[in-house]
């Protein structure tokens, strides 16, 4: 008797030491992403408001673009760590292969549409005449590198699929430290403003790429596996694709509809939401790591057909969310005097922002959950639950967002309605998870 609660406390444990060797790898890979506009938009600030204003609606607008593309890292990571759980790593390259191909497909697609409509994408964003010049550049040659870029979410699911987090970490902290020297050197030391911002970011995106290709080929000349483009297996990675692209969709237009909504509600409420928000992504940056180590693991464990071991992971990986989710609480309860100063001098601003960062920490735990079980169900590949899951939570949302400023509410009742959105999350994931629907075993699902 005395030894039956071994294996539960070997499980944890094994469960444990997994998702710590994922998921801080992978929290660092994700800050790096946001870190190469931070080094542009401190590079390009010092040419002057208008070139950084330039800068602002480029980014907006690629930052956008790729986002909408995140399922090419998602869909590949869950398709590669099934293959691998199943022991066949040569099959696991080759889908990997797959998504590549596709983001290298998509991002011609996308570099076809944003090149002559440049302009007419820069005026839609409402910039001003003297900021136009400088996005449009930027964006022209900025899109150059969104094939690279895309190249990059699809490698990085290989990788991931693989069970490998340490080497996107790797090649996210070379690409920083490359583009901010070659923004550096393109800016000022050749001269370019803008312009040469846009070049060194391109520069740096390609040779990301570059190396995960030269990674991923190793891997498959080492595995036999085929390089060539694969009709089928193309297609069959779109498909897996199209609910991620739904749920993204979705999950996008809920951050817009919050934001136009702050800004009907006055300049101080849209500043302080914009504080709230990023405080709100950065928190988003922690928890999405756990959630990637979520793919990976239950892929394997599903493609190994080990259903125990997927379930133990899942409950673990909750426990993780929710325990993470409170420290998280409590720091920004405890940072909120420091963060604040950080962003404005305006006491206005300032009581607005308080309520409503408030609420943040207090949802932290609920959005631990929803950001693991999130992961669960795409390592399972259950991603046309997760489409009509997120269109739910938006049809919830939107009212009950819009009644905010026609019953007189603020920004506080704003957020409330966004703990209210990742609550519906929580509820169908929850449902989800407990029904056993998503437990597909196999290679494939």
């Amino acid at each position: 008797m005395t030894q039956a609660p071994a294996r539960p406390r070997a499980a944890r444990r094994q469960h444990d030491r997994e998702i710590v060797m994922l998921a801080v790898p992978a929290f660092g890979a994700l800050v790096a992403e946001p870190l190469f506009v931070m080094a542009d938009s401190a590079i390009v600030g010092h040419l002057g408001t208008a070139q950084l204003a330039g800068l602002g609606v480029a980014s907006a607008l690629l930052m956008t673009a790729v986002s909408v593309f995140v399922f090419l890292a998602y869909a590949t990571t869950a398709a590669v760590a099934r293959r691998v759980g199943a022991g066949d790593l040569p099959s696991a390259i080759r889908q990997g292969m797959d998504g590549i191909w596709l983001a290298l497909l998509l991002g011609g697609l996308v570099v076809a549409a944003v090149l002559p409509t440049a302009p007419a994408l820069v005026e839609l964003f409402g910039a001003s005449d003297t900021a136009a010049p400088y996005a449009t550049t930027y964006l022209r040659i900025s899109t150059l590198g969104i094939p690279a870029m895309l190249i990059v979410l699809a490698a990085t699911g290989v990788l991931r699929g693989l069970q490998n987090t340490r080497t996107p970490l790797y090649v996210a902290i070379a690409g920083f430290v490359a583009n901010g020297v070659l923004n550096v050197a393109l800016v000022y030391g050749a001269g370019l403003g803008i312009a040469g911002s846009a070049w060194g970011t391109v520069i740096a995106q390609c040779g990301m790429a570059v190396v995960y290709l030269v990674v991923v080929v190793r891997g498959a000349r080492r595995h036999g596996a085929s390089l060539r483009p694969d009709a089928a297996g193309i297609r069959a990675s779109a498909r897996a694709g199209v609910p991620l692209l739904v749920r993204t969709l979705s999950l996008r237009a809920i951050l817009m509809i919050a934001t136009a909504v702050a800004a009907r509600l006055g300049d101080s409420d849209i500043a302080a939401h914009q504080i709230v928000l990023s405080l709100w992504s950065l928190l988003a940056f922690a928890l999405d790591a756990i959630a990637i180590a979520g793919q990976a693991i239950i892929g394997r464990y599903l493609g190994a057909g080990d259903v125990r071991g997927a379930r133990e992971a899942c409950r673990r990986m909750v426990e993780w969310g929710i325990a993470v989710g409170v420290v998280l609480g409590v720091l920004v309860v405890l940072a909120r005097p420091v963060f604040l100063p950080l962003f404005t001098g305006d006491p206005t601003v300032k009581s607005v922002a308080l309520p409503a960062l408030l609420l943040v920490a207090l949802s932290q735990p609920i959005c631990g959950i929803v950001f693991v079980l999130d992961g669960v169900l795409m390592g399972a590949g259950d991603g046309p639950y997760l489409a009509w899951a997120m269109l739910l939570t938006l049809a919830v949302f939107t009212p009950a967002a819009l009644l905010v400023p026609a019953l007189g509410g603020g920004l506080t009742a704003l957020w409330a309605t966004m703990t209210l959105m990742m609550s519906v999350r929580m509820l169908t994931l929850w449902l989800r998870t407990r029904s056993g629907h998503w437990i597909v075993t196999g290679a494939a699902r």
